[in-house]
């Protein structure tokens, strides 16, 4: 028969094991996962006629000859998450990361954090075929961009929250219920109007369901 000792130090045991695998699967779930390879658009699906290739390595979007709105967006569905994308503009450089999208075509329905040009509100939120712009960061938060170099930027979606960030500063932070409701594929897009090259890597993200 099992002495008390005996039985608290297995009871012991027992905990820290389930502890333990607790934590593994809880690492395990945070892990995160690349969506593109460096090698092809596998996991992606064009909308429109614009220009999404790969070339040594990089994600490159161009405007086509139609100079019209395109995307590049995951087959894959996202809710809450963390994502992480540099991205180096040349030009115009006007682009964007869409989040919880849906398209019909080149017709988008969601939520953009914004790439564009210096003095246009890189990192605030803009919902497509909606509301317009739910929020712009501050003004001197714009002197975060490096135009023409390579820039880090970090969305983080939960539940109705969305908090960016480029390049360590945090650009805007935005409570919506609607947004919170939804949920959809990550997209990059080009804007209209031609003249746009926009080059991507090391697109990482993170579920937080």
């Amino acid at each position: 028969m099992l002495n008390t000792k005996t039985l608290i130090m297995n009871r012991y045991k027992n905990i820290t094991v389930a502890l333990a695998l607790l934590m593994m699967a809880q690492v395990a779930m945070a892990q995160k996962s690349s969506l593109y390879n460096g090698k092809d658009l596998t996991g992606w699906k064009i909308h429109g006629t614009e220009k999404w290739y790969v070339e040594k390595g990089l994600l490159i979007s161009e405007s086509g000859p139609d100079a019209e709105y395109g995307y590049l967006a995951t087959e894959e569905i996202f809710k809450n998450f963390e994502l992480t994308v540099k991205f180096k503009q040349e030009a115009n450089g006007n682009s964007g990361v869409f989040f919880r999208s849906s398209l019909e075509g080149t017709k988008i329905t969601g939520w953009q954090a914004e790439v564009a040009p210096p003095g246009h509100d890189t990192g605030g939120v803009y919902e497509s075929y909606g509301r317009g712009w739910l929020i712009k960061p501050d003004p001197e938060k714009d002197k975060a961009l490096k135009f023409g170099k390579w820039n880090t930027m970090k969305i983080r979606v939960v539940d109705n929250t969305v908090t960016t960030w480029l390049n360590g500063t945090e650009m805007i932070t935005l409570s919506d219920e609607k947004i919170g409701a939804a949920e959809g594929s990550i997209a990059l897009q080009i804007h209209s109007g031609g003249g746009i090259k926009v080059y991507w890597k090391d697109i990482e993200i993170e579920r937080l369901d």
